[in-house]
């Protein structure tokens, strides 16, 4: 049976105006989870969470299965070009930097070659890619049940990281990507790309969930990283192939992208996406109103919370319920992340006011 979030989470994807405006917040932040607990989360995860669920069930954070002690981590570690990420560390923000240092170096690679990517560890995806039955074989560890029709109101998901755009800018790293991908001979590499990409789709719409997270960075904080001609040649193309595979076996697709989406959320819409979650770069009441109760995530800015003044926290939040009343698929997302340094306190006024006035009337 589903419970009322799960419920709210549903109608909130699919643009039903739930009541209660329900959260997806991007979640890295232990220490603000020890100051609203009173549990040292390092010492207790845990208790924990199980504390946070108790008290913070919006949240929907998940569970240790041990309660052992954690390392506590308090520096980045610039030998390996990572940063401090909630109780641990991110992966490498050093891609194909290592690998490609030449123009030549791309456009002698191919992708299809290397479909196998086990071994890799540069291109977020390291999965073995080779044929639908490797991705398959892949994907039944986290579902290893029967691969039925999922259950009719669920707000169940899966993701994938590389949707077209994030494969050759981790794959050559940025200076390479730029450098070459306005020459003739990258369009070969983009379809091989994409080859790899329809056997994904293709296992994806098995999945027993009913809705597919496809992300792409396709903008920074300040606009589009490549021109619309080279998206509409190379990106959005691919992106109506992939979302029609998902929609033709009943799958909805909520796209994700980091920065100012603007220029390009009315293309990946018409490209077949149910909504956009992003960052608070994004003119949300902008989309809003272009596209009637399409799903939005992400309005809620963290430079918000680091600044820590409760008048401010509180006028964000009553911005972010005039969105929502806006379109009947809107959540409650701080969209640049809560990460470890966001104060505790900032939090808590941010929930607060949620749910003082994240209620459509």
């Amino acid at each position: 049976m589903k419970s009322d979030l799960e419920a709210d989470i549903y109608k909130a994807y699919m643009g039903l105006g739930p009541k209660r405006i329900p959260h997806w917040e991007h979640w890295s932040n232990p220490d603000a989870e020890t100051y609203l607990t009173g549990i040292d989360y390092f010492l207790h995860p845990r208790l924990c969470r199980l504390k946070m669920r108790e008290l913070y069930p919006e949240l929907q954070l998940s569970v240790p299965d041990s309660d052992e002690p954690k390392q506590r981590v308090t520096e980045d570690d610039t030998a390996n070009y990572t940063v401090r990420w909630g109780d641990g560390q991110t992966g490498t923000f050093l891609h194909g930097e290592r690998y490609f240092k030449s123009p030549e170096d791309v456009f002698a690679f191919s992708p299809l070659a290397h479909a196998d990517m086990r071994n890799w560890g540069h291109s977020v995806m390291n999965w073995d890619f080779s044929s639908e039955e490797s991705i398959e074989a892949h994907l039944r560890q986290a579902y290893p049940a029967p691969w039925e029709t999922p259950e009719k109101g669920a707000a169940s998901s899966a993701g994938f990281y590389n949707t077209m755009f994030m494969w050759p800018l981790l794959t050559f790293g940025w200076d390479m990507f730029l450098c070459c991908c306005l020459e003739p001979g990258f369009e070969r590499i983009m379809d091989e790309f994409a080859e790899i990409n329809r056997r994904v789709f293709r296992v994806l719409s098995r999945l027993p969930v009913n809705f597919i997270i496809c992300h792409d960075d396709i903008a920074t904080s300040r606009g589009p990283v490549c021109s619309p001609e080279w998206m509409k040649k190379y990106i959005f193309p691919r992106y109506e192939e992939f979302f029609g595979i998902l929609r033709s076996q009943g799958k909805e697709v909520i796209f994700m992208a980091d920065g100012c989406v603007d220029m390009y959320a009315g293309d990946v819409m018409a490209c077949g996406a149910r909504g956009i979650i992003s960052e608070p770069f994004t003119d949300y009441k902008a989309i809003a109103r272009r596209h009637k109760d399409c799903f939005l995530a992400g309005e809620g800015d963290n430079r918000v919370l680091m600044r820590g003044i409760p008048a401010e926290i509180e006028a964000m939040v009553r911005n972010m319920v005039e969105t929502a009343r806006m379109s009947g698929g809107y959540m409650m997302c701080i969209g640049n992340h809560i990460p470890w340094n966001v104060p505790g306190e900032a939090v808590e006024r941010y929930i607060d006011y949620s749910r003082i006035y994240g209620v459509r009337e």
